[in-house]
C-alpha cells in the first residue's frame, strides 16, 4: 500500500520571515504585545501634547505589516479579499453608527457632558480654536472625520480583526480568538481614555473607563460581525470607519 501524499502546506509568511512566523498564538502574542506598548506609550505622550502625528505612524505601520510579511495566501486568509456580500458592508456601517451613538448617549446619561465622558476628554485632546463658526466647525469636523476613517479604521481592523484574529484563531477557534482580539482592541484604548491627563497629573477613571473598555469591546464584537457578514475585513473596516464618523460628529455638534 503506497503512504499518503503529504499536503503541502500554504505559506502565509514571505520567505524572509517564513521560517519564523506562523499563523499561531505566539505570533498572535508577540504582535500585540509590541504594538500595544508602543502605541500606549505614544497615545499618553500625544495626549500631554495634542498633537496625533506620530501615534499616526503606528496606524501606518498597521496597514503595511500584512504587505510586508505575508503572501499573497496570507493576505486572503486575514481578510483581504473582495467581500461577496455588498449589502453586508452598507449594513455594517450602520452598525458602526449605531454602536457609536450608543456608546455616546449611555455615557452622556452616566456622566453628562463633563470630562468623565469619553468622548468629551477626547475631544479635549483636539488641536481646534476655542470658538468655532459655522464654517470652522464644519472644516474641522471634515478634517478629522476624514482622516479618523483612513488611518485607524484601515490599519487597527487589518490589525485586529485580520492579522492577530488569524493568528489566534488557528489556536483557538474563531469564538475565542474573536474574544481576544476584541478585548485587546479594548483595552489599548485606555490610552485614549481612561487613564486621563489634566493639569494636576494623570488620574484613574475606574467606573469611566469600565463603560468605555466594555463599550469598545461590544462594538468590536459587531466589527467581527460585519467581516463575517460581509465574508471581507472591509466589512470591519467600513463599521469602524463610520464609528469614527459619528464619534466626529457627536464631538463637533453635541460638545465643542
Amino acid at each position: 500500500m503506497m503512504p499518503p501524499v503529504p499536503v503541502p502546506t500554504i505559506p502565509h509568511f514571505k520567505k524572509f520571515v517564513g521560517h519564523r512566523l506562523r499563523l499561531d498564538a505566539k505570533t498572535g502574542g508577540w504582535l500585540l504585545a509590541v504594538f500595544s506598548v508602543i502605541r500606549f506609550a505614544l497615545v499618553l505622550q500625544a495626549n500631554v501634547t495634542r498633537s496625533y502625528q506620530v501615534v499616526a505612524l503606528v496606524f501606518v505601520a498597521m496597514i503595511l505589516l500584512p504587505f510586508l510579511l505575508l503572501t499573497r495566501a496570507g493576505r486572503r486568509q486575514i481578510g483581504l479579499v473582495w467581500p461577496a456580500r455588498w449589502w453586508s458592508v452598507l449594513l455594517g456601517g450602520v452598525v458602526g453608527v449605531v454602536s457609536c451613538a450608543g456608546l455616546f448617549y449611555l455615557a452622556s446619561l452616566c456622566f453628562g457632558l463633563t470630562e468623565s465622558n469619553p468622548l468629551v476628554y477626547i475631544s479635549r485632546t483636539y488641536k481646534v480654536p476655542t470658538v468655532l463658526t459655522a464654517d470652522t466647525r464644519r472644516l474641522f469636523f471634515l478634517i478629522y472625520a476624514g482622516t479618523s476613517m483612513v488611518f485607524s479604521p484601515i490599519g487597527e481592523e487589518l490589525f485586529y480583526r485580520g492579522l492577530v484574529h488569524e493568528c489566534f484563531r488557528a489556536s483557538l477557534g474563531n469564538a475565542r480568538a474573536t474574544l481576544l482580539d476584541s478585548a485587546a482592541f479594548a483595552v489599548v484604548h485606555l490610552a485614549h481614555f481612561g487613564l486621563v491627563y489634566s493639569g494636576s497629573g494623570w488620574h484613574f477613571l475606574l467606573g469611566p473607563s469600565l463603560l468605555w473598555v466594555a463599550g469598545l469591546f461590544i462594538s468590536c464584537l459587531l466589527f467581527s460581525l460585519a467581516r463575517a457578514w460581509s465574508g471581507s475585513i472591509l466589512g470591519a473596516m467600513t463599521a469602524h470607519a463610520l464609528f469614527n464618523v459619528t464619534m466626529s460628529y457627536f464631538i463637533f455638534y453635541h460638545i465643542l
